[in-house]
């Protein structure tokens, strides 16, 4: 059977992904770090999973080869939120967002490019963000990983065209749990949802639609994109 392979399979929105892609009689693949949280879900919906750190370059051999050799997409739905001035960030803060947001995304990609191009329509969704090409303050090193997702993904989406499929998807803050520190804040969570001309946060959901639409053969012309889910705040400004 068909097989999307899952990096962050226990997290809001790889969760809302695999349930999609479950709903659509599709098989997925689920990778995350918290092993009961994963084999709870997993059970669900009738996935299968591996447990492990996207920080442990082991990992994506290992979940690539039993995700199977009917993989026809991969989602990188892993990411962080390190919110700091620049004179508080550590090397160490940088090299962590640099591997979880952009290394991992990478070597994730190199792992199933052979099982991929095996398959005559292959497709891969990567997680950017809004904060990789909007300047915001104390994004210092969350903006920089994720600029290197989206230069990934043209990288990747010119060499691996035409079997392989690559895009990214750059939201703006969502209600998950990573985002739980600002979104948990009514007080904060309006003050953000009420800078959006669609004056709300996102939700796991939304993300998920766009995600399954790139997954799907209905995008079937569409590659090396940056597609924003955001309530318009990348293009737009509130009314006012």
């Amino acid at each position: 059977m068909a097989t999307t392979l899952i990096y962050g399979g226990s997290g809001g929105i790889g969760q809302a992904i695999a349930k999609r892609l479950h709903q659509q009689g599709q098989h997925v693949h689920l990778v995350g770090r918290d092993a009961e949280k994963l084999a709870a879900f997993a059970q669900t919906i009738g996935a299968s999973y591996t447990c492990g750190d996207v920080t442990h370059p082991e990992l994506f051999a290992q979940a690539t080869a039993e995700a199977g050799e009917q993989l026809t997409g991969l989602v990188y739905a892993v990411g962080s939120i390190n919110l700091k001035p620049l004179r508080r960030l550590t090397i160490e803060d940088f090299q962590q967002d640099y591997a979880v947001n952009s290394i991992g995304a990478a070597l994730a990609a190199q792992a199933a490019f052979p099982v991929l191009k095996k398959n005559s329509s292959a497709s891969v969704v990567f997680f950017s963000s809004i904060a990789s090409q909007q300047g915001f303050s104390s994004h210092a090193s969350i903006s920089m990983a994720k600029a290197a997702v989206n230069g990934l993904t043209l990288a990747l989406a010119a060499e691996f065209a035409p079997h392989i499929r690559v895009n990214a998807i750059a939201p703006s803050l969502t209600a998950t749990p990573l985002a739980a520190s600002l979104t948990n804040n009514p007080t904060v969570a309006e003050a953000i949802a009420n800078l959006h001309p669609i004056p709300r946060l996102g939700t796991a959901d939304d993300i998920a639609a766009l995600a399954c639409f790139l997954l799907s053969s209905d995008s079937s012309w569409l590659t090396g994109q940056i597609l924003h889910v955001d309530g318009g705040r990348s293009t737009l400004r509130p009314k006012g």
